[in-house]
């Protein structure tokens, strides 16, 4: 058996990404499910691109704000306490639009927890 606590003001928020972002699956040591925490203020996206996954599943929970999802069908809007949910292959990008009063704070969570299964997608 194996129990762990992380507290989010212990995990440093990553170092290269447009808004901040703490991971929290990693600083539990979990293996197969990804969790990270980001804080997009005003005209900051959550992604490092506009990307789909080949395998992993990914929700986004809002705690805070509005998150802004665009898709190749239109762009959604998720409030606090709503869930997006994406599957393998579906382009998204999602951010905190420019004309937001307030900082977006998401949890997303990703299964399975792997890594470069992310693939650039040009929605032109």
């Amino acid at each position: 058996m194996g129990y762990r606590i992380v507290d989010l003001d212990t995990v440093s928020p990553s170092d290269g990404r447009p808004c901040e972002m703490r991971a929290l699956g990693t600083a539990a040591e979990l293996s197969n499910v990804a969790i990270n925490r980001f804080r997009a203020e005003p005209g900051e996206q959550l992604p490092l691109a506009y990307h789909y996954h080949e395998e992993q599943e990914e929700a986004f929970y809002v705690l805070s704000g509005t998150l802004s999802v665009e898709t190749p069908e239109g762009t959604y809007e998720i409030e606090a306490d709503g869930l997006f949910a994406v599957d393998p292959e579906s382009p998204q990008r999602a951010y905190n639009p420019d004309d937001a009063d307030e900082d977006v704070v998401v949890l997303a969570i990703g299964a399975p927890a792997v890594d470069g299964d992310a693939v650039a997608y040009d929605p032109e």
